[in-house]
Formats: C-alpha cells, structure tokens, sequence
C-alpha cells in the first residue's frame, strides 16, 4: 500500500533540521564575532601583545559572561548534543518537558561540555598557536593596517661603523 502524501504540507522532521540550521547558523555567526579583530578575543590578544603579557591567558580573560573562550566549547558540542538526544522531542517548549527528560538532556550536555572543555584545554597549539607576543603584534599591526614591526624593534640602536 503506497502512502498518500499531501502537496505543500511540510513534515515535523523537516521543520525540526530547519530550526536546528537556523540555530547552528547563529551559533556560529555568534563564535565568528568573538574572534574578529574588533571582538574581545582580538582585543585581548592585541592587549597581549601590546603589554608583553602571557597570551594564552590574556585571551582567555575577556571579562564577558559568559566567557566567549566556554560559548565556543558549548557551540562545538551543539551537533552531538542533538544526535545523542535524538529521543527528545524537539517540537515541545522546553518547558514542557518532562523532569526526567530534563535532568537527562542536561547530563548529557554537561558531559559533552566537559569534553569539549578537556581537549580545547590539553591542546598543544592553544588558542594563540604558541605564538610569541612579536608575531602576535606584527599580526595585530597588520591587520589595523599598521607597520609589521614591532615597538621594541623601533629603538634598536643603528650600528655605527
């Protein structure tokens, strides 16, 4: 028997992976804008560079809440979050979901957030690359159109002969 479907009626899983592009799309136009050279990532890395501090965790203390540096561990686990609790059913408010359903769907984005926290943390580029704070402000420099060498190279003494 062949099912009968009706023309112009869309279906609930449809209008589920819409909402769920729509959702990534804004999650990621979110994380774009943290790191852009006017965001706080930026700004906080030119402040590294600038002031001669620790890179890895000037970036890392925006002064936000949230920290873009945990947005961007919650954004990344986004995908998976959805996959894995693939049983919930996404039409209803989430108020209107049952506890257990609830306490469920938060252990599990906890346990992806915690992993995603782990391997943003133990990676050996970190968030600067390693880069020394020179690279960094001849980065930053470039970027606002500026010199490609850094203050301290500007007062080296010229050699006399």
């Amino acid at each position: 028997m062949r099912k009968v479907r009706t023309i112009g009626v869309v279906s609930e899983t449809a209008l589920e992976d819409e909402w769920q592009r729509r959702a990534t799309t804004a999650a990621i136009g979110a994380a774009r804008r943290v790191v852009q050279t006017d965001g706080p990532i930026g700004k906080r890395a030119e402040q590294a560079a600038c002031e001669q501090l620790d890179t890895e965790q000037t970036i890392r203390l925006t002064g936000l809440d949230p920290e873009p540096w945990d947005a961007g561990a919650v954004a990344a686990i986004l995908p998976e979050l959805a996959d894995v609790c693939s049983a919930i059913d996404w039409s209803k408010p989430i108020g209107e979901w049952p506890r257990d359903t609830m306490v469920e769907f938060l252990l599990t984005a906890m346990r992806l957030i915690r992993k995603a926290t782990i391997a943003r943390d133990l990676n050996d580029k970190g968030v600067s690359r390693k880069s020394s704070a020179s690279v960094i402000a001849r980065q930053a420099n470039a970027t606002a159109g500026g010199s490609l060498m850094t203050a301290d190279e500007w007062n080296d003494e010229v050699p006399t002969f």
